[in-house]
């Protein structure tokens, strides 16, 4: 065979034969040619039509899951892509607070949140994102450290991130830690920075400040570049508390009187919860001044109360002393730090909540403790303090209405709220006690429903007044649910243990630990009520989170 021949073109079978890169000992010989006629067939599938047999498709039957059925119309089809800038799916109300129009969009998902205004890019002139992130960091820093509730916190950094055109955030608010990422598409890689809460304060004034600046923030009207807004940040962080030392020493001094005069104490009764409460707050400032922690502080300053209750009963002064140390109480429990567990625990943030509540614990055992301590002492030297005298049990509703109202009006003032709101605040601890006494007194019903209720009243009208001036809830709530605190229901039940009847202390103190909670979701359950007549956007589109329901 000649060389042209070789480079000849031949057949499939003879081209398979021969082709010189099989090299396996089952290939075919050269020179001999093998017919592949009678082989296996290549298509072995049970569902392969016979040869032979031609069966055409149905007219209207669809060969393919993914075949486009025979309606379908190339021309009127809609978008098979999401754009860049995302699709707003969802017309939310310009006129309703910022709060509640980012909580919404929080609790979509991300794919359908609606973009936000088209803002300058940083490699067209604006902020860079590390910066953007870190003056989200901060605010949020603020607020958690001024006692403002999780999914709140989350809220005002999604609107700060947003007002600069970064609309692809997750913040996410633990007891202690900030964090929150930035993702600018799903092909480049996210942006994540994170802060830790070291130290937290009260400081309303603080608080509201940095909500108008979060609301200046989120106006689309307002204009304020990034180093605008570090300088005001700037200022909020130096900005004094409104109130002085020695204003805040006599306001607790007051809301322990107060609180005395409102579970049946007289004048005397008065003057005494008024001293060892500013003992108390004296002796409390100088532990905080050593560094000691904040169970400590607690316990130093339930003792002086204790103490004074008990030798007014030793000195065989005809008063109740009981009254003086339960007016002790009422300026001790953290109610402010138990509304925010329960807030959170309800709205999803399970981990916070359960740091919040644990911390009540720890306060509230140290409170126990000093109590506990200056009791025994006092059974010990023969103080006959008697855990059946029912304090409530009075009825003088225009003193307790005034002394509730000079309770909220102190309690204003400890926590370093604004002037303009210490009155809206008096008024609406007024109206908390009215209803409770209404219920309780007048009407018989159980003081857990009573409280309830009154608590519940003081969410709504605190959440109706925060949203009128577009700040936060927490001045108008915090401070009105001082009268509603369980004080009288924890000192019986710490006077029980203390002599020995630990079933009925047990009873006293479960009764208040219900007490507790039903100011916390009646404050909360107020706050969501008053938000279902605002105007957000369309009913189905601002879901609660969905998390687990059982399945």
């Amino acid at each position: 065979m000649t060389e042209a021949e070789d480079r000849k073109p031949q057949s499939d079978e003879a081209r398979g034969s021969y082709d010189p890169e099989v090299t396996s000992e089952f290939a075919v010989p050269r020179g001999l040619s093998v017919p592949r006629a009678g082989g296996e067939p290549e298509t072995t599938s049970e569902f392969a039509v016979p040869k032979g047999l031609d069966v055409a498709p149905a007219p209207e039957a669809e060969g393919s899951a993914f075949s486009p059925p025979s309606t379908y119309s190339a021309r009127s089809a809609p978008a098979a892509f999401t754009p860049v800038d995302g699709t707003p799916v969802v017309s939310l109300a310009k006129d309703v607070p910022w709060q509640d129009r980012m909580r919404t969009m929080l609790r979509m998902p991300v794919a359908e949140r609606p973009a936000p205004e088209p803002g300058p890019k940083a490699e067209e002139g604006g902020p860079a994102v590390p910066r953007v992130l870190d003056l989200t960091l901060r605010i949020g820093e603020l607020l958690l450290a001024g006692g403002e509730g999780a999914e709140d916190v989350e809220a005002a950094m999604f609107a700060v991130c947003r007002s600069y055109g970064l609309d692809r955030c997750e913040p996410n608010v633990t007891f202690t830690l900030l964090s929150i990422s930035y993702q600018p598409s799903l092909v480049e890689d996210p942006v994540t920075a994170s802060r830790t809460v070291r130290r937290r304060g009260t400081d309303y004034t603080r608080l509201a400040a940095v909500f108008r600046l979060v609301d200046d923030l989120s106006d689309p009207e307002t204009h304020i570049s990034l180093e605008e807004a570090y300088r005001r940040l700037a200022e909020i962080r130096r900005n004094r508390h409104p109130y002085p030392t020695w204003v805040l020493t006599s306001a607790s001094g007051l809301l322990a009187g107060a609180a005395s005069v409102l579970v049946g104490g007289d004048a005397v009764v008065f003057v005494a919860a008024m001293l060892g409460a500013m003992l108390g707050d004296r002796l409390a400032w100088l532990c905080a001044g050593r560094g000691l922690p904040e169970f400590y502080q607690f316990l130093v300053a339930a003792m002086p109360s204790a103490a004074m209750g008990i030798a007014l009963t030793l000195g065989h002064v005809d008063v109740k002393a009981s009254a003086v140390i339960t007016g002790g109480l009422f300026a001790l429990l953290p109610g402010r730090a138990l509304v925010a567990g329960v807030q959170d625990g309800l709205t999803g943030f399970y981990i916070t909540a359960a740091a919040r509540l644990l911390e009540v614990t720890y306060l509230f055992v140290g409170i126990v403790v000093g109590v506990l301590v200056m009791l025994y002492v006092g059974v010990q030297l023969g103080a006959h303090l008697n855990p059946d005298a029912a304090l409530g049990s009075v009825d003088r509703p225009l003193w307790q209405i005034g002394a509730s109202m000079l309770l909220s009006l102190t309690f204003a003032v400890l926590l370093q709220q604004e002037r303009s709101t210490v009155l809206a605040v008096t008024l609406n601890g007024g109206v908390a006690w009215s209803v409770y006494g209404a219920m309780q007194y007048a009407g018989g019903i159980s003081p857990v429903a009573s409280t309830a209720v009154a608590a519940g009243l003081v969410g709504l009208f605190g959440q109706l007044l925060s949203r009128y001036r577009f700040a936060s809830a927490l001045p108008y709530t915090t401070a009105a649910i001082g009268p509603l605190l369980p004080g009288s229901a924890t000192y019986f039940g710490l006077l029980a243990i203390a002599q020995n009847e630990v079933d009925q202390g047990l009873d006293s103190l479960t009764k208040a630990a219900a007490l507790a909670m039903a100011i916390a979701i009646g404050v909360n359950l107020g706050s969501e009520v008053s938000r279902l007549g605002l105007r957000i956007g369309s009913a189905e589109k601002r879901r609660a989170a969905k998390r687990t329901r059982g399945f």
